[in-house]
């Protein structure tokens, strides 16, 4: 305990005087696994333990994890933000000058990390070209799924602005490269940078395919990131007619290969909470009796009953 206090007391210097610490590239990967060991030392990441099993659903193996510690984790205070500041010993590394790197303190997924502002800005405020650059910056670290859960509805946990980025694949012994849900998203497939609909989705959603050549400079991806995202909030009238602030919930995702977008219409089914990784093909639920009600209606309605409903197939 005495050293982990001496961690914070260090770090916490640095985040009074402004140091940074941008990662130089190729680096990003073994920072967070050093933080991530040494914050577990330190019992300052507490990872919640799970069992595992698949669901088969329209030729879909999704991944659920049933959580045997849940009630380990605090319960959500609104007047409280983990991020202002952010824990000392989660931290990774600055992404930019205005996001800094943390680790996802209660973690199903390993080497989870958030991609933290470091002024406050609203969780349901408009994704940024900065908050792009400095999300396709740890994107081309690795093979990762990047993701942003804009509100509650959509499963977001915290109002402090976030963008997470997890390390694909997400399934053991799966490709590198690939999400579970991500066959019912080939099927779409088009001229990259084209904005399009997967017939195999049975919810409103967006998605675009990036151009291969592209996908080497972060700054580029920005661009072409915002620019898509502006198109799909305007598709699905989220775009706000003033100020910051999205009316409408939704989640986006984005990795190497393409970027989805799915309006939000609540947060759960049958009490299961469903964030950006439930779309991705992986959900958490709390218990047996969850995991039936989920069995029984099988992942796909579930993802149904959450997302605003597809208009052409009404």
């Amino acid at each position: 305990m005495k050293q982990r206090v001496v961690v914070d007391r260090m770090v916490s210097r640095q985040w009074e005087s402004g140091l940074r610490e941008v990662f130089a590239p190729g680096t990003l990967l073994n920072r967070v696994r050093a933080v991530s060991a040494a914050a577990l030392n330190l019992q300052a990441l507490e990872s919640i333990h799970t069992r595992s099993t698949y669901l088969e659903d329209h030729g879909i193996r999704f991944l659920v994890h049933m959580a045997s510690s849940l009630r380990r984790k605090p319960p959500h205070d609104a007047h409280r933000n983990p991020f202002l500041p952010y824990e000392t010993a989660l931290y990774v590394a600055d992404a930019s000058a205005s996001h800094a790197c943390i680790l996802n303190k209660y973690n199903v997924v390993d080497l989870h990390l958030l991609i933290v502002t470091r002024k406050f800005e609203h969780q349901e405020s408009l994704v940024t070209e900065g908050d792009f650059r400095a999300l396709w910056r740890c994107l081309l670290e690795y093979e990762s799924l990047g993701f942003y859960n804009s509100g509650i509805t959509s499963g977001a946990s915290q109002m402090h602005k976030h963008l997470q980025v997890v390390p694909l694949p997400l399934v053991p012994n799966g490709s590198p490269r690939e999400a579970p849900i991500e066959p019912l998203l080939d099927n779409a497939r088009g001229c990259p940078g084209t904005i399009l609909e997967s017939r195999d989705l049975p919810f409103a959603h967006s998605l675009v395919f990036w151009d291969p050549a592209q996908v080497s400079d972060a700054a580029l991806m920005a661009q072409c990131s915002l620019n898509c995202y502006t198109q799909m909030l305007r598709r699905h009238a989220l775009e706000p007619t003033s100020g910051a602030r999205v009316s409408g919930a939704y989640n986006l995702l984005v990795t190497r290969r393409w970027m989805l977008f799915v309006p939000r219409v609540r947060e759960c089914f049958e009490s299961i909470s469903c964030n950006s990784l439930a779309f991705a093909g992986t959900l958490l639920v709390h218990d047996v009796a969850q995991m039936e009600r989920l069995r029984a209606a099988g992942p796909l309605a579930a993802l149904e009953a959450v997302a605003a409903p597809r208009r052409d197939l009404e």
